[in-house]
């Protein structure tokens, strides 16, 4: 094929165009779906360890129990050097997004109590309020600052603590997720 004018030869089917492949359909976690996800049986460990040490449970100390948020990072975002804490995340966003659907799924089925708060930063100085989300999406930034907490009894808490470690450690040995029958 020739371009322009003279000797300026260039042949198309030595260099062909990139054939597009479709990317990977975005999975959608729902009330209907979310035990299945993969995510899920961590969660519920992560829930489950935190439980046993407070009754409060945060979005950000279930990613640090998970492994997807070094203390480090966290700590460099709680004192402001970190725009936002999903700079820090270690994984996608929209990981981020599916483990925090989960999270609220997970604490509303324990009957927790949602709390929102206000992170500002640490140290000295201006005490400005910290960002979660790279977007700033409202939604997004409360999903991450809501807090949960536990209303019931301590006995309650120790069984639903030795129910789901012990179920979710069942479930991953066997290589599934969610209650096993016995």
């Amino acid at each position: 094929m020739e371009f322009g004018s003279g000797n300026c030869h260039f042949d198309l089917t030595l260099y062909p165009l990139p054939i597009r492949i479709p990317a990977k359909k975005m999975k959608h976690t729902t009330v209907n779906t979310y035990r299945k996800d993969k995510y899920y049986p961590r969660v519920v460990r992560a829930v489950g360890k935190i439980l046993a040490r407070t009754d409060v449970v945060a979005p950000s100390d279930i990613l640090i129990e998970m492994g997807n948020l070094s203390k480090i990072n966290y700590e460099a975002w709680r004192t402001g050097q970190v725009p936002y804490l999903e700079r820090v995340f270690e994984g996608s966003l929209s990981k981020a997004n599916r483990i925090l659907r989960i999270i609220g799924f997970h604490v509303h089925d324990l009957n927790m109590v949602p709390r929102q708060t206000v992170y500002h930063q640490w140290g000295k100085g201006k005490k400005r309020i910290l960002r979660f989300s790279k977007s700033g999406d409202p939604n997004l930034e409360k999903a991450y600052s809501r807090h949960y907490i536990w209303n019931q009894s301590q006995e309650n808490k120790l069984k639903t603590i030795n129910q789901t470690t012990s179920e979710q450690g069942d479930a991953v040995d066997q290589g599934h997720s969610g209650t096993i029958e016995k």
